[in-house]
């Protein structure tokens, strides 16, 4: 099992499909171009774990600072390939992740799922998050 950083566009062209399962609406041209945006403007990064050189899961992931709390990692998408589900992949990625925004100063993880995916939830719950605010958005 190999957790590395996409570090190059062809390791991003290999981690779109799977990425392409949780946002279908992002096509590869558009993926690359906002990924790239999104590396350079906020310090996004997309961390991959791979097995025999398959991704299994990955989760773009970026650091922030709050007032109220401090600094904190965001995970912004995290997939597990959908034929490999329930392997402990997703699982042994989230673990990862925490341990990372540790090394580099963290005092939270957060993230933000649609509410109507109940099994993440479930999974975020089941691995120590707590449900402690609101989203609110508004479409311009």
């Amino acid at each position: 099992m190999l957790i590395y950083f996409t570090t190059n566009q062809t390791q991003l062209i290999e981690a779109y499909p799977l990425i392409a399962q949780l946002r279908p609406h992002l096509s590869l041209d558009r993926f690359l171009t906002q990924v790239t945006r999104m590396q350079r403007d906020s310090g996004y990064q997309l961390v991959c774990l791979s097995v025999n050189d398959s991704i299994k899961a990955a989760a773009g992931i970026r650091s922030a600072e709050w007032l109220h709390s401090g600094k904190y990692l965001e995970i912004d998408d995290l997939i597990t390939n959908a034929d490999d589900r329930s392997q402990g992949y997703g699982s042994h990625l989230f673990d990862w992740i925490c341990q990372y925004a540790k090394k580099i100063g963290c005092n939270q993880v957060r993230l933000v799922s649609g509410v109507q995916r109940e099994r993440a939830h479930q999974f975020y719950l089941s691995k120590g998050m707590t449900f402690e605010a609101k989203y609110f958005a508004i479409n311009l």
